[in-house]
């Protein structure tokens, strides 16, 4: 496999872990999709693209996860660049260089945050006059996620995933993201929601709230799809388990529909210790310390 250095310039972009602190289902709609409500934020662990032009269309895997990575034509980044080409009439054939950082079918967005990276990429590469709105626009056509990773920062995501309000104010939260190394099926999840289930909706956000304030405040709502992905795979259990043994623990709870958990801690101290703690406990899976609630850093650079 090439590394992404190689082959000349290029255009750079990373694509950031997308967590979903909380996760309401507000009810199905007529067209079958569900109606959603979920504070989004983002945090470092990112997988990294870098788009070069070139005489046909490949994608070069890299990183720990490139071997979960689908064939070309089911692959998102792929179809993002030709649904791009498509709406833009412009562009040509790319070479896509993508170290695969971040788990697949995680529930951390990691492919959706590819497509994103690759939409704002190829904006760049190719010139293209195309608005953020009109970007997320074609971004939600290709998955419900994406229109939120174009955005990058903290934000309310609804509807289905195309609205979407900032959240400003946040604290800096230090947190653990934690994947067990396997994949939970998205729509299996969806199919074992209980549909009888009570839509909460929960109280408005305190302003410049602190950490423990914010954190206080994120108790009083919930993942809905938690209970329905513990019912297909209950290792997930092991790892909420695992992450509330922790010291300084505020509170652990599954993002999107799994099976990646996260844990808020009280002091980035405790998520380094807690890493490590897991680290040497469970060697197979994917631990990260990190800090959330930061948003997206300039467009991404050019690489050569």
């Amino acid at each position: 496999m090439r590394s992404v250095a190689e082959d000349g310039p290029g255009i750079a972009e990373r694509a950031r872990a997308k967590i979903n602190l909380d996760l309401l289902i507000l009810g199905r709609r007529e067209d079958g999709y569900h109606e959603l409500d979920s504070l989004v934020v983002f945090a470092d662990p990112a997988d990294r693209l870098v788009l070069r032009a070139s005489g046909d269309w490949t994608i070069d895997g890299s990183g720990p996860f490139a071997d979960s990575l689908p064939d070309m034509a089911d692959n998102i980044v792929y179809r993002s660049a030709r649904r791009l080409q498509a709406e833009s009439g412009a562009g040509g054939p790319c070479r896509i260089a993508l170290e695969k950082n971040l788990p697949v079918a995680s529930g951390i967005g990691g492919g959706s945050a590819d497509a994103a990276a690759t939409l704002r990429g190829l904006r760049r590469l190719w010139s293209l006059p195309v608005e953020d709105e009109r970007l997320r626009e074609i971004g939600a056509e290709l998955g419900a996620d994406v229109p939120v990773c174009l955005f990058g920062e903290p934000a309310r995501m609804r509807g289905i995933g195309e609205r979407l309000d900032p959240v400003r104010a946040l604290p800096e939260i230090p947190l653990v993201l934690v994947n067990p190394g396997f994949a939970v099926s998205t729509g299996s999840v969806f199919r074992a929601l209980d549909p009888d289930t009570d839509a909460l909706f929960r109280p408005p956000l305190p302003m410049g709230a602190s950490l423990v304030q914010f954190a206080v405040w994120l108790q009083s709502s919930r993942n809905d799809l938690e209970p329905p992905a513990l019912s297909i795979e209950p290792r997930i259990g092991t790892v909420l388990d695992a992450l509330r043994s922790m010291d300084d623990v505020i509170i652990a709870r599954m993002s999107g529909s799994g099976a990646t958990c996260f844990a808020i801690f009280r002091t980035m101290a405790s998520a380094l210790a807690a890493q490590a703690r897991l680290r040497a406990s469970e060697p197979g899976w994917w631990v990260q310390a990190t800090v959330a609630g930061t948003p997206m850093p300039a467009p991404g650079e050019h690489c050569g």
